[in-house]
């Protein structure tokens, strides 16, 4: 029986081409930097608390793995894996910490033989430690600390994109100081740091300080990565004059690792997230501009008037009571036929019928409250009959500007795959289920069922 983990976006494993050169970076030392780390007013640097717990006997059929960070920042981060079996739904199988805590733990990445996670740190560079952290789920009931590391010019981790021959592409925000430019993060299969592209600022053009990649999209078939680039991450600390939105989504050729082209969404407002439309015969993506408030269709295939590759337009307006918001996540069924929305700060979950990319119809009743706070990171199961929330995007606290309403719960959404509906059924209540270390926040999730035997 085949057994499936979940992923973003299913990829193609056709034809990638050998990775550059191996890259000297900075040796693991613990999760902890040697150099005296930046240390906003408030940040007070203390020995990371153990989370204790006595692991059950339970082996589920379905699994969720969060990462997750201590409400108090001073309990060590950790997967927390729960059962998602209909009769022990919710149930805490297994804690497995990092060495370090306060890294405000953010996206989750499945390694593509579904035998290793990565959970990156967005605010780790705050107190000197390791960015991204590796984890081995061969015992899927057991998961593993295995090690950590952090690049030389990149940080601010966040999305995550799995090789087919082994190792990660990763999205790091922000320069090694949390500014411009940021880079893409490329580890092997032994999740060593090899490079962080792009090797030539040149190819950024005039628009290099505002090169803050956050969403990531990867057509393996096609030889195309898109990185869309979001805020300026320092800007979101205090003192700041105000948080820096950028306006941009780059194409890169995936053999040589370069960008070609840069696209500009006009006003964006934030390009937080760049997804590829799975199964679509032009290979289209999408791209979340958050402060418009709307959904841009990608044609990364087709040259624009200056014959480079590349091109950009409107594909759905929200609306005005969704435009000027911090954050607007999206995944994409394995059919391609739906888009679902989390829009933070408007406290929903938006569904798109984008079959017809002509005609997109909203599917979700925008008059009907729904009962999620502060959705942020969403995937569907491998069946897509389930959708996995989590209701916390980010909250600097008194370090930073940028504090959205969150409950700390997992939903567990029910859909209708043939309509792309959804209903509200099941939660994991964090603040409840890790009470006994001050509450938990849980950013993003990763999903296994030993019962799927579909692709």
């Amino acid at each position: 029986m085949k057994v499936t983990l979940a992923i973003s976006a299913l990829l193609s494993i056709s034809g990638i081409k050998a990775a550059p050169a191996p890259q000297v970076g900075l040796p693991p030392l613990g999760g902890v930097l040697p150099p005296t780390p930046i240390v906003p007013v408030g940040q007070v640097l203390t020995a990371p608390l153990d989370v204790p717990f006595n692991p059950p006997a339970l082996k589920p059929k379905k699994l969720i793995y969060t990462w997750t960070g201590a409400d108090d920042r001073t309990h060590k981060d950790f997967i927390a894996t729960f059962s998602a079996d209909d009769d022990t739904f919710g149930t805490l199988i297994a804690v497995t910490t990092v060495p370090t805590s306060g890294n405000e733990p953010h996206h989750i990445g499945v390694s593509g033989d579904g035998n290793h996670l990565v959970g990156g740190g967005l605010l780790a560079l705050l107190k000197a430690q390791d960015t991204a952290y590796y984890f081995d789920i061969t015992n899927k009931y057991r998961p593993q600390f295995s090690k950590s590391n952090r690049a030389v010019l990149g940080s601010i981790t966040d999305e995550v994109a799995a090789k087919p021959d082994g190792g990660f592409f990763i999205t790091y925000m922000g320069s090694a100081g949390g500014t411009s430019p940021g880079r893409l993060i490329e580890t092997n299969a032994n999740f060593d740091i090899i490079a962080e592209h792009p090797q030539d600022l040149s190819q950024i053009g005039t628009l290099y300080e505002n090169f803050n990649p956050h969403g990531l999209a990867i057509d393996f078939a096609r030889n195309t990565i898109l990185t869309s680039d979001y805020i300026v991450p320092l800007s979101s600390l205090k003192p700041t004059t105000g948080v820096v939105f950028d306006n941009t989504v780059r194409v890169w050729d995936l053999d040589t690792r370069s960008i070609v082209n840069t696209i500009e969404i006009p006003n964006g407002g934030g390009i937080q997230d760049v997804r590829f439309i799975p199964n679509h015969p032009r290979g289209y993506a999408i791209a979340t501009a958050v402060k418009l408030g709307q959904v841009w269709l990608i044609d990364p295939h087709t040259n624009n008037a200056s014959g480079n590759r590349g091109t950009a337009r409107l594909l759905y307006d929200l609306g005005a009571d969704y435009a000027g918001k911090f954050a607007i996540y999206s995944t994409v069924s394995k059919d391609g036929k739906f888009l679902y929305l989390s829009v933070t700060d408007a406290n929903r979950i938006v569904v798109l019928d984008i079959s017809d990319v002509d005609a997109v119809k909203r599917v979700d009743d925008p008059t009907k409250p729904q009962p999620v706070v502060g959705p942020h990171y969403l995937k569907l199961t491998p069946d897509g009959k389930n959708l996995i929330v989590t209701d916390y995007f980010v909250r600097e606290g008194e370090l930073g500007v940028i504090n959205t309403g969150a409950d700390y719960k997992l939903w567990y959404i029910d859909v209708n795959p043939t309509t792309g509906a959804i209903s509200f059924n099941r939660t994991i209540d964090f603040a409840q289920k890790f009470a006994f270390i001050g509450g938990a926040r849980p950013h993003s999730s990763a999903y296994y069922d030993s019962t799927y035997t579909g692709p």
